[in-house]
């Protein structure tokens, strides 16, 4: 049987009301080819769904359970920009202030003005490493972070903005640490998942192995790591805009493409790729714009603490997520090429990636992962999957797409 045509029931709950979003996570299964899925909703600090189904490993047959738990790419992202605000509110770290201050040595080659909110913003002129390194370098800590604090920024920062894909987490983690001594790694898991009780990992446990599902790389897709539709690339008369989304038939593939380099570290780590990342190296080692290992149900609740009281505690005050969702960077991302709106390391709706309305704020990972909450709603909302539909075509993914117009329907909007 193939991976596309398995018969999939959905497991879970959904509350009176939120019948059309188990219809659409089970459409999922059979018209968009998942694989295993978990999808949550909160509102008003309640649980309304609680969904999975399908295989956790299409070698093993593992059924993806209540307590799986998967790679959820850069939806890791939005969880450390919660991290980072928390200590913010607390006053352990100022996002307005000059990275310099907490690390000296970064101010090197023009970038003393560089401040943590840049790098938030994807402003930092740092998305790529300069220079060769082993994949044993990329994934031990602290490494990337000397490198990058001794590079020259690729443009003015603040001036322009182009995704960080990987040194956004390298960067804020070495910022985090010399701010309040600890990594992100150990403040994000004792300051938030604890108190919360989320399933949510940016470095994986000893003995957590069996929980995690395995990814699947799309079939339908056989492009390369990193390599948008071509359809795409074909619709877009600019040649410099093909080639930074790596979609010029000469540069796919490209490995000096910004994108590509971005993605994969100069080619050292292949991104997305199923078989990279199901490795327990990689698992394990401190990533935190891109290897958090989670489910729907953690990632839901995480944003529901942001815009709301959950079991009597509230991560966010109101100021403050009022200045992290504020517009910071806008227009066209010069590492993507896509169009794209940013907060304090928030996405914000696009057309792309509409999330559930102007008031949403999120992050969605590479392959489908999203997690958002909505402050007019009152919604933290989450899915994440093992298929890694690779495709940049500058919309949502019709996976998410059908959950999102579900759950707009049971909201009554």
């Amino acid at each position: 049987m193939s991976i596309q045509s398995q018969t999939m029931h959905s497991e879970g709950f959904v509350a009176p009301g939120f019948e059309p979003l188990r219809e659409a996570f089970d459409r999922n299964f059979a018209q968009c080819g998942e694989v295993g899925a978990s999808c949550a909703v909160y509102v008003d600090g309640e649980l309304k769904a609680d969904l999975w189904g399908g295989l956790a490993d299409v070698v093993t047959g593992q059924r993806w359970r209540a307590d799986t738990v998967g790679l959820a790419y850069s939806v890791t992202k939005g969880a450390t920009a919660v991290l980072c605000c928390l200590l913010a509110d607390r006053g352990e770290l100022d996002l307005d202030a000059p990275v310099a201050r907490y690390w000296p040595a970064f101010a090197s080659h023009g970038k003393g003005g560089v401040s943590v909110r840049m790098i938030l913003a994807h402003q930092a002129g740092l998305p790529v490493l300069d220079g060769r390194f082993t994949r044993a370098e990329i994934l031990a800590y602290g490494v990337a972070a000397r490198a990058l604090a001794e590079q020259e920024p690729l443009w003015a920062p603040g001036t322009e903005f182009g995704y960080h894909a990987l040194t956004y987490g390298w960067l804020l983690d070495e910022v985090v640490r010399r701010a309040t001594g600890r990594t992100i790694q150990r403040l994000f898991s004792s300051e938030i998942a604890g108190p919360l009780g989320l399933d949510f990992f940016i470095g994986l446990p000893d003995g957590m192995e069996h929980r995690v599902a395995a990814l699947v790389d799309d079939p339908l897709s056989g492009r390369p790591a990193a390599s948008p539709d071509p359809s795409l690339a074909e619709r877009i008369p600019d040649p410099e805009l093909r080639r930074a989304i790596g979609g010029d038939r000469r540069a796919s593939g490209d490995p000096s493409s910004l994108l590509t380099r971005a993605m994969t570290v100069n080619g050292v780590l292949r991104t997305p790729d199923a078989d990279e990342w199901n490795t327990p190296s990689v698992r394990r080692a401190s990533l935190p714009a891109a290897n958090g290992i989670t489910n729907a149900r953690s990632v839901a609740r995480l944003y529901a603490s942001c815009v709301g009281e959950l079991d009597g505690l509230r991560l966010l005050g109101e100021d403050m997520v009022t200045a992290a969702t504020a517009e910071r960077s806008a227009g066209r991302d010069r590492v993507t090429g896509l169009d794209a709106r940013f907060g304090s390391g928030f996405m914000l709706p696009t057309a792309g990636l509409p999330m559930l309305s102007g008031s949403s704020f999120g992050h969605e990972g590479v392959g489908g992962a999203l997690g958002f909450a909505d402050r007019d709603a009152r919604v933290g909302f989450g899915y994440v999957q093992n298929l890694l539909k690779t495709e940049m075509t500058g919309g949502p993914d019709p996976r998410v797409a059908g959950l999102l117009a579900a759950l707009r329907d049971a909201l009554g909007g």
